[in-house]
């Protein structure tokens, strides 16, 4: 079932010369993870923020579950959709509990449900809810501030998510248990993924596909094996190569990718 569709898609900023996004035409399908890989500046932020609306294209149509998004309520449409940036954006004064219940209380969810599932998501997130719910943001280290960031998007239960770097400033111990816990709750679930990084070795091991992207345009949409054993273009070539990613490589990253 095919849950996003870019349709011939475009968006320019003032004063940039070409596009931020080049005729994106994309179907993406439920239970994927779909990995975005590309140099700054080439469009993967742009891309997943067109699907919440943040960004609105000049052209072109975005459909969520058979809806356009254009013609959605951006609210509305952001309450369904899970969201996870580099920057966690926690508030300060509340705690991992009240920041985690920050989208139930908007809901209207009871007392009740919003405790026991705040307890469920972060015991999800490896976060002991006795030791845990009652700190604040201060208290907790960069990695653990990332997994309240992640339970605080997934809550809710949305059936996308959008994560833009989410890992960029963790350091490399707890970035690679993160990219572990991550993988396997997307393989437990039918959750779509979309996930913006710079880092193909990161894309390749979490990515059931991957999008690699230049100035805007889409250069290959495939599995991390059939990027390396078949690359699109030259400058996918060369992206390999400069990173010494091999097939075999890719393969064994991959392993366990629905």
């Amino acid at each position: 079932m095919s849950v996003l569709e870019f349709k011939h898609v475009y968006k320019t900023f003032p004063g940039m010369n070409g596009y931020a996004l080049d005729d994106i035409s994309l179907s993406i399908e439920q239970g994927e993870f779909v990995t975005i890989l590309g140099s700054s500046g080439c469009g993967k932020t742009t891309l997943i923020k067109t699907i919440n609306r943040l960004v609105e294209p000049d052209s072109g149509e975005i459909t969520l579950f058979g809806e356009p998004v254009g013609e959605q309520d951006p609210v509305l449409l952001r309450r369904k959709i899970g969201y996870v940036i580099q920057q966690i954006g926690l508030f300060p004064h509340m705690t991992v509990a009240g920041n985690i219940a920050t989208i139930p209380k908007i809901l209207k969810w009871d007392k009740e449900k919003t405790a026991a599932e705040t307890d469920r998501i972060l015991t999800l997130m490896n976060l002991p809810p006795e030791e845990f719910r009652n700190r604040y943001p201060s208290q907790l280290s960069g990695g653990q501030q990332q997994r309240v960031g992640l339970a605080r998007a997934m809550i809710c239960d949305p059936k996308v998510m959008l994560l833009d770097e989410p890992f960029g400033a963790i350091d490399a111990i707890n970035r690679d248990l993160l990219q572990n816990e991550l993988k396997a709750l997307s393989q437990g679930s039918e959750k779509t993924y979309l996930f913006v990084t710079h880092d193909i070795r990161e894309a390749f091991k979490l990515g059931t596909k991957t999008i690699i992207m230049e100035r805007g345009k889409i250069l290959q949409y495939d599995t991390p094996l059939r990027i390396t054993e078949d690359p699109a273009d030259d400058f996918v070539r060369e992206l390999l190569r400069t990173s010494g990613m091999t097939a075999e490589e890719a393969g064994k990253l991959s392993q366990g990718a629905k």
